[in-house]
C-alpha cells in the first residue's frame, strides 16, 4: 500500500471536503481542531451530484468561505468537481479530514475512508463533533431556514457578529 505522506514532506496537509451548504459552526470546529493536527488545511467545496448543487454554486460558496476564513492562517479554500482524493493529490495532501456526529455518520465515513484509502492510499482522519455541536448539520440548518427560523447561531460568521 502506498501512502501519499512521507516524513520528509515539508507540510502535513489535509483536505476538508464537503458541500458546506451552509458552512456551520460544526464545520468550523472540525476545521479549527484540524489545524492543531496539520500544517495546512485545504477546504474543498465539492459539487455533489446527489445534492441539488452546481459548479457555479460551489464556486460562489467557495468565494464566501474564502471571505469567512481569510483571517485564519494555514487555511485555503477551493471549489472542486470530482473525486475528493483527486483534489487531495492536486494540492499535495496526504490526509482527508472528516467530522462525525453520530453512529450513522461513523458508518458512512468508515466506508468512505476505506474506499479512499483503497483507491489512493490517502488516509482519513476523523474528528468527533463536540457534544454541544453534535445536533448541528447543514441539512438541519436548511430545514430551519425553510420555516423562517433564525439560524444565525449555527453559522460561523453570523454567530460571531451576534456575540
Amino acid at each position: 500500500m502506498t501512502h501519499r505522506y512521507h516524513e520528509s514532506d515539508s507540510l502535513r496537509t489535509a483536505v476538508f471536503a464537503g458541500t458546506f451548504n451552509p458552512f456551520t459552526i460544526g464545520h468550523m470546529s472540525i476545521l479549527q481542531r484540524g489545524l492543531g493536527l496539520f500544517d495546512r488545511v485545504v477546504v474543498v467545496v465539492g459539487v455533489n451530484g446527489e445534492k441539488t448543487s452546481s459548479e457555479s454554486i460551489a464556486d460562489n460558496r467557495a468565494e464566501e468561505l474564502r471571505k469567512l476564513l481569510r483571517g485564519i492562517p494555514r487555511v485555503e479554500v477551493m471549489a472542486w468537481s470530482g473525486l475528493t482524493v483527486e483534489a487531495a493529490r492536486m494540492v499535495g495532501a496526504g490526509f482527508l479530514l472528516r467530522g462525525v456526529r453520530s453512529v450513522a455518520d461513523f458508518e458512512y465515513e468508515r466506508n468512505l475512508a476505506d474506499i479512499n484509502r483503497a483507491i489512493s492510499g490517502i488516509e482519513t482522519v476523523v474528528l468527533f463533533a463536540e457534544p454541544s455541536l453534535s445536533m448541528v448539520s447543514s441539512s438541519m440548518v436548511r430545514e430551519l431556514q425553510r420555516y423562517g427560523v433564525d439560524t444565525s447561531r449555527f453559522i460561523p460568521g453570523e454567530a460571531c457578529e451576534k456575540q
